[in-house]
């Protein structure tokens, strides 16, 4: 299966990256428990459909020792060139408190030496307390890494838009940042998107499929109960559709996603993904992949193969106005992780 050209974004000038990123989240020990054989065979099948690109980080399990036993195993059976078709972006989530240089220097050592890499292609940076400041220490430190060559790109995840514009007035030059977005949290569309713009910095999306709620498997059935969430995303992305509008609302949005889904032949995850991945500073989606458990490849291939029109929008949006203000509710980018 070969993925079209528009399935590939030129990130930066030396990482041409898929759009849709296979998520390793799912392999961090909330979902069950994964097979490590059979997640690195997983990781062939995706790499060889032409999703090349994986989000990881430091604490998502054995997430970054897979990449590196991936990398190893992509050498010794397609030869050491096979090694430039294939990105790795992880993240670094320290506990807040004074830091160095030494000590920043310690844990990107970790990162490399697990993934099995001379330099990092994109470290995001996540911080959990703004009121403390040494953030800022940390990036700086992880800027002269980068100078040093064992970081190639700097990036954020989960940061509000004035905390990323401390970052970037500080001289710090940040190429993503990674939020939730999605049909049903749209908190990007009301400050971040427009930065990032204007500071060229792409976004990557995480919980756009709601952890697999915006699927047809809930299309029509009665709202599941706590038991029925059986992993943390699902748990999660539920908690998201009670604050936005709740499970009756959210089937009206399935079955319009469904209408138009069947309109062009795809799934309702597919209209999901399609709809995020068209508005501006995206770069990319982050979907989940179980590996080893269950594989998407071939309906995410799907979101390459159509275009959504000004009704199918139009349709969309007429469900949207009628949810509540998430941005009102939990404040910007990221702040669900910060009260």
């Amino acid at each position: 299966m070969n993925l079209p050209a528009a399935s590939r974004l030129q990130f930066t000038p030396d990482l041409n990256i898929c759009r849709i990123l296979n998520g390793m989240w799912q392999v961090s020990g909330a979902h069950g428990r994964i097979n490590p054989q059979a997640a690195i065979d997983s990781m062939f099948k995706y790499f060889d459909a032409g999703f090349t690109t994986w989000d990881l980080a430091d604490h998502y399990g054995p997430a970054e020792d897979f990449i590196g036993e991936f990398r190893c195993q992509l050498v010794d059976t397609r030869g050491k060139d096979a090694l430039s078709q294939l990105q790795a972006f992880t993240k670094w989530v320290p506990r807040p408190g004074k830091m160095t240089k030494q000590f920043v220097e310690e844990n990107i050592d970790i990162s490399l030496r697990r993934m099995n890499v001379q330099s990092l292609d994109l470290m995001q940076f996540h911080w959990w307390e703004y009121r403390d400041k040494n953030y800022l220490d940390a990036l700086k430190y992880m800027a002269e890494l980068q100078t040093e060559g064992k970081i190639k790109h700097l990036a954020l995840t989960n940061f509000d838009t004035e905390h990323l514009k401390i970052i970037t007035e500080a001289g710090i030059k940040i190429v993503s940042n990674q939020v939730q977005f999605s049909l049903v949290d749209r908190r990007p569309e009301v400050k971040m998107i427009e930065f990032c713009q204007q500071h060229d910095i792409k976004l990557f999306t995480y919980g756009t499929v709601c952890g697999g709620l915006l699927s047809e498997k809930y299309l029509g059935k009665p709202e599941p109960r706590g038991f029925d969430l059986t992993t943390a995303s699902l748990k999660k992305y539920k908690n998201m559709i009670d604050a936005w509008g709740g499970w009756q609302l959210f089937q009206e949005l399935l079955a319009i996603l469904k209408e138009i889904a069947n309109k062009h032949g795809v799934s309702i995850a597919n209209v999901a993904v399609r709809y995020i991945l068209d508005r501006p500073a995206v770069g990319g989606v982050i979907v989940g992949a179980r590996l080893g458990v269950s594989e998407h490849i071939e309906d995410n291939a799907k979101v390459f193969s159509f275009s959504l029109d000004a009704d199918d929008g139009d349709r969309i949006n007429a469900v949207s106005r009628q949810s509540r203000d998430l941005y009102q509710i939990i404040g910007d980018c990221g702040d669900e992780y910060r009260r």
